[in-house]
């Protein structure tokens, strides 16, 4: 079965107030998800719309072998290039960035990185705030989520 599962995440100031959404499409069918926190960062909630997705489907396909592709679309390259590009490097530096610095959300990366690696996943980045109606929907739900 091929998935898709469209995040976003947002915050009103950075720390602040923050939500994720994930638009989750499969056999024809569409599930929004999402939730907030009260104090976070973008970069959090981000990260966290992608865990929820995945375990999402986890949860609703647990038979692994029926889940046989997720495709995962995010307006944020802090996401796709971090977990396709950059955590290979900071793992084999035990959670230090090149510049010797502490890797920040290292508890969701941990996370996200074990959820992707029992599936086929590929990430791609589309443009935030532009003509894709499902990463429109995933942003306008993640800002709901937002607390007040």
């Amino acid at each position: 079965m091929n998935i898709k599962i469209y995040t976003d995440g947002a915050c009103t100031g950075n720390p602040g107030p923050g939500g994720w959404a994930a638009v989750i499409l499969f056999e024809n069918n569409r599930k929004e998800i999402f939730g907030g926190e009260k104090l976070t960062t973008n970069n959090r909630m981000e990260i966290t719309a992608a865990i929820k997705g995945i375990e999402y489907c986890n949860e609703k396909y647990k038979k692994k072998d029926s889940l046989k592709q997720i495709k995962i679309y995010t307006d944020s390259l802090y996401l796709k290039e971090g977990i396709t590009v950059w955590i290979n490097k900071w793992e084999k530096n035990n959670w230090k960035t090149s510049d010797k610095q502490n890797v920040k959300n290292v508890d969701l990366w941990k996370k996200l990185k074990k959820l992707t690696n029992s599936h086929s996943v590929e990430w791609f980045w589309v443009k935030g705030h532009s003509e894709n109606s499902m990463n429109n929907l995933a942003d306008e739900l993640a800002k709901r989520a937002t607390p007040i």
